[in-house]
């Protein structure tokens, strides 16, 4: 179904307020939706925040607002979600509309399989109605119907996407940062001048990828954490990482969406006071491994944030030459205390940029090996 159709009836049953997380397979819809300037349309930090979002709009309005996810997303709205919009509690009506990654019968990468096959199991498991939308589908008729049915129950129901199934040309307007650097040249050159046993933890998206390719290129070996789900936890983990191996040196290539998406997460790693770690925040303003639509990365003042949550340096960055040097003052130090790089990067990708072929459970075993390599 063409994707501006799909929201006209959302439309024309007074679902008029629309918020979400971007993901690939919906990736025409927010594109769509960033092109109606008539539409309110906000892209949120997480899934949470969007359904907080939808109950707060549903509450001055009285109107059902559209929440839009990857079904990975679907695991950060289960709080509230059961504890507020559930028809048991408050009685919010929304309609969740998910990305259906890891389809069971279509092909996927790793990180998708098991959230793809529970999906439905999980909207059957809170009692939310749904309908799928594929080729096939009467949405003309069956999606009024699922919006009526949310209306008389008071709670949230779903439309689960299949890939394919929202059709048009709607590109994103992007909005990119004013930078001579591109992610994998960034990590190219962190991963030269950064001690060799320094341990990296690079966040879900292409950041892993490219790591990956680096090490293809240059012979050598797969021991990055490649953290291929879980968007938004990568810091947390290095946060782990880091107090378990207080005398190496661990980075975490982070991205400016997964970031945003859990924020906390920057106060807690601060608060424990790790000596070596390094938080490299890969700034290009876009959630670009899903289509590049904007994050709000661009509004925020990261030097005041470091200093607010506790950093012991911050560094910004936007060349070659600038990050070059920022990297051979740290590699230097023997103790470089909690350090926030933020690298302004632009949205240049290879075309032929491959994907890991280590499995996660492989990945893990050499992660561990080479972690221990230096331990003790």
């Amino acid at each position: 179904m063409d994707t501006k159709h799909f929201i006209e009836i959302l439309l024309n049953c007074d679902c008029n307020f629309f918020t979400g997380v971007p993901d690939s397979l919906l990736s025409k819809f927010s594109s769509c939706l960033m092109e109606e300037n008539k539409i309110k349309h906000i892209i949120a930090a997480n899934e949470g925040n969007a359904v907080g979002l939808a109950i707060g709009n549903y509450l001055c309005t009285g109107k059902a607002a559209v929440v839009y996810m990857q079904n990975s997303g679907l695991g950060n709205t289960v709080n509230p979600i059961t504890s507020l919009a559930d028809p048991n509690v408050y009685g919010i009506p929304m309609v969740l509309i998910i990305g259906w990654r890891g389809q069971p019968g279509f092909k996927d990468e790793p990180q998708h399989i098991k959230q793809g096959e529970v999906t439905i199991g999980q909207l059957n498991l809170l009692n939310i109605p749904y309908i799928i939308l594929n080729s096939n589908t009467d949405v003309e008729n069956e999606l009024p119907k699922l919006i009526s049915r949310m209306k008389k129950r008071n709670g949230p129901v779903a439309v689960v996407v299949e890939k394919g199934a929202l059709t048009g040309n709607y590109p994103v307007k992007k909005h990119i940062a004013d930078s001579s650097l591109s992610r994998e040249k960034t990590i190219e050159i962190l991963s030269e001048i950064l001690p060799k046993d320094t341990i990296y933890i690079a966040t879900t998206g292409k950041s892993g990828r490219e790591l990956y390719e680096i090490r293809e290129k240059r012979h050598e070996p797969h021991h990055d954490f490649l953290t291929v789900g879980g968007m938004g936890h990568a810091s947390s983990i290095a946060l782990g990482v880091s107090l378990s191996t207080p005398d190496r040196l661990v980075a975490c290539l982070d991205g400016d969406g997964a970031f945003l998406m859990h924020m906390g997460a920057s106060a807690v790693i601060n608060s424990c006071k790790p000596k070596n770690y390094l938080h490299v925040l890969l700034n290009n303003y876009a959630h670009e491994s899903v289509g590049g639509q904007p994050t709000v990365s661009d509004k925020i003042d990261f030097s005041l944030l470091s200093k607010s949550v506790g950093y012991s340096e911050y560094y910004k960055v936007s060349s070659e030459k600038e990050l070059q040097k920022v990297a051979l003052s740290l590699s230097q130090k023997d103790y470089i205390g909690c350090v926030l790089v933020e690298i302004l990067i632009n949205q240049n990708v290879r075309e032929d940029l491959g994907r890991p072929k280590i499995t996660p459970e492989d990945n893990k075993k050499e992660v561990m090996k080479f972690i221990s390599k230096f331990h003790d």
